[in-house]
């Protein structure tokens, strides 16, 4: 999902609140008005009609249930196609809903609102605001669609009649840039390389299945949205959705539940672990620091290599950052694992390396990473929002090279501090094992595994093993 979805998304959650809270406000004075229709005079009780500060008491609770309304019926969707005017109508719907249930409320209480032409302003007024906001962002949305900022390049695979009619269909729709349509997939990798491709729609129907699993593999490779029109309704698989264009049926295969709402919810749970990590654990961040600096010469950080460039990794979708954790090793022997040490690699045959009895690292550098302290200053790097609390472990350049192309799904998300695979057997897992557990956890993945894992992670250190499951 683009990022300018998700913000716009996002904003009609405090457009929505600011809305709402100017409708009770103007509704208020309003009431005060008992001249606003000529020749009718509206007599206000003051005796009963609430102060300011006792009105937007009030008013918290009303805005408070009408959004619960609206998240309940998913007007808070990230990723929604509604139309403007059936948008419009459910405003209207949801919030004569609202104003139903607080007449109901008073009501069952057996009492009477203090004034029943002001939550008739109310009411009326938030339907015009809310609409407005509403009417507003999607002008927003369209005006940056329109510069070609949040635009997907979509590709179709299939000459036939199926992608002409559906050619059609998103050549009008503002949110997509048709690039074209592919017959021969032996041509896929150059044309989604060459046009920046973000999106492929499988049409063609007579590929073999060695063809149309060699697409689904690209699609992870490449970390593409991967949409197919089925012949006939398949049997429903994890992380697939069907939806109509057209009349044509259409399956998109979503990658990980992560997107959307989730996405948002990981990021928030990241910044506040993070946060609270780093507060909680800094009197033990400067002991490691200066035990490491008593230990031996050298950076408190392992920063730079042994060239001194910048220590990377590989986050999401490929893209590298810096990366930081706690020295653990003598300065200048990083290299050494692929040259005199490489002989000790445990992990041979894999994209990993891992030295036995690494005469490298330092005695204060054996004890933190025993207890995985050397990770803490990754923390940083969560809140910086290149990692995540909990994800597949980022990994170096030159090993992530070395990846097979089933490998590459791992970075469709951030890596993380811990991970599924590394409270099932840390760095003695197999490395086709670690990748099936990653690949369980992005297709699989909820906050309430995020909770789980990073509980288990504890188990595990003070345990020192790995836990079973998850």
């Amino acid at each position: 999902m683009k990022k300018s979805e998700i913000g716009l998304g996002i904003i009609r959650i405090p457009v929505d609140i600011l809305m709402i809270l100017l409708a009770f406000i103007a509704a208020y004075n309003l009431r005060t008005v008992t001249n606003l229709i000529p020749g009718v005079t509206l007599e206000l009780d003051l005796t009963s009609f609430p102060s300011f500060n006792d009105y937007m008491v009030f008013t918290g609770k009303g805005i408070l249930l009408l959004f619960v309304i609206f998240a309940l019926n998913g007007m808070y969707s990230l990723k929604s196609s509604v139309r403007l005017g059936k948008e419009l109508g459910r405003v209207l719907m949801l919030a004569t809903t609202w104003i139903m249930l607080i007449i109901a409320y008073f009501f069952i209480m057996r009492e009477f609102p203090f004034s029943r032409l002001a939550l008739g302003y109310a009411w009326i007024l938030t339907i015009f605001f809310v609409a407005f906001g509403r009417i507003f962002i999607r002008a927003l949305h369209l005006s940056f669609l329109k510069y070609g900022i949040g635009r997907r390049r979509v590709l179709f695979i299939g000459n036939n009649a199926v992608s002409e009619e559906l050619t059609k269909v998103f050549s009008k729709d503002p949110h997509y840039t048709v690039i074209g349509t592919l017959n021969d997939i032996h041509d896929l990798e150059k044309t989604i390389k060459d046009e920046n491709i973000e999106e492929i729609i499988q049409t063609k129907s007579d590929l073999s299945d060695a063809d149309a699993e060699k697409i689904l593999e690209f699609a992870r490779e490449h970390h593409l949205i991967y949409h197919f029109v089925p012949d006939l309704v398949q049997v429903q698989r994890t992380n697939i959705e069907m939806n109509s264009i057209s009349g044509i049926p259409l399956l998109s295969l979503k990658p990980t539940s992560l997107d959307g709402w989730g996405r948002v919810m990981k990021r928030i749970f990241d910044i506040f672990g993070s946060a609270i990590g780093l507060i909680i654990l800094s009197p033990f961040l400067l002991i490691t620091a200066i035990a490491i600096k008593l230990d031996s010469k050298g950076t408190i950080l392992f920063k730079y290599l042994d060239d001194g460039s910048r220590v990377k990794r590989i986050g999401e979708h490929g893209k590298p950052f810096n990366f930081y954790k706690f020295r653990s090793m003598h300065p200048n022997t990083h290299n050494l694992r692929y040259t005199e040490l490489a002989k000790l690699n445990q992990r041979e045959g894999t994209p990993m390396v891992k030295i036995k009895n690494d005469p490298r690292i330092t005695g204060v550098g054996k004890f933190i990473r025993n207890t995985s302290i050397d990770e803490l200053p990754q923390l940083w790097n969560v809140l910086k929002g290149d990692m995540s609390l909990v994800g597949p472990r980022p990994h170096l350049p030159e090993e992530v090279e070395k990846y097979d192309k089933h490998h590459k799904f791992v970075l469709s998300i951030k890596p993380g501090i811990t991970g599924l695979a590394q409270i099932s057997g840390r760095s003695d897992l197999d490395f086709e094992r670690e990748v099936q557990l990653d690949t369980y956890y992005i297709e699989n993945w909820s906050i309430w595994m995020d909770i789980k894992i990073i509980f288990k992670t504890f188990a595990v250190v003070f345990a020192g093993k790995a836990a079973k499951d998850v």
